[in-house]
């Protein structure tokens, strides 16, 4: 399915992206697992200064004491980190267990969206 998903993006980028969007009109489009640079290259490009990127991060500490342990061949995949160096996220979300704090930075995020509507 991985090598299937592969072909498909290198033959052509957007395959994916369009196939979400296709004939369905929404106010907000909240993409929640993009991967890839071209993912959100193809969403600034098909909706303009309206697409708001949003990273979530976590320490690799926390991510721990949640259970998660790196996998080579897995979690060093482009799947995995194609975005760790895209750099010009509009949000950046840390989510290090402070629930409080990720509670601030999630109600940031919603006024912003309910701003836009």
């Amino acid at each position: 399915m991985i090598r299937w998903g592969e072909e498909k993006r290198q033959a052509d980028p957007g395959f994916f992206c369009r196939r979400i969007v296709e004939g369905v009109s929404q106010p907000i489009w909240l993409v929640s697992d993009a991967r890839r640079v071209s993912d959100i290259q193809w969403f600034q490009e098909a909706y303009g200064a309206v697409t708001q990127t949003v990273r979530v991060v976590a320490t690799e500490q926390s991510r721990q004491q949640r259970g998660w342990v790196f996998t080579p061949g897995v979690d060093d995949a482009e799947s995995e980190c194609g975005l760790d160096n895209f750099g010009a996220f509009d949000w950046v979300i840390e989510n290090h267990g402070d629930e409080q704090r990720l509670e601030e930075q999630l109600e940031n995020l919603i006024e912003f969206v309910r701003s836009r509507l």
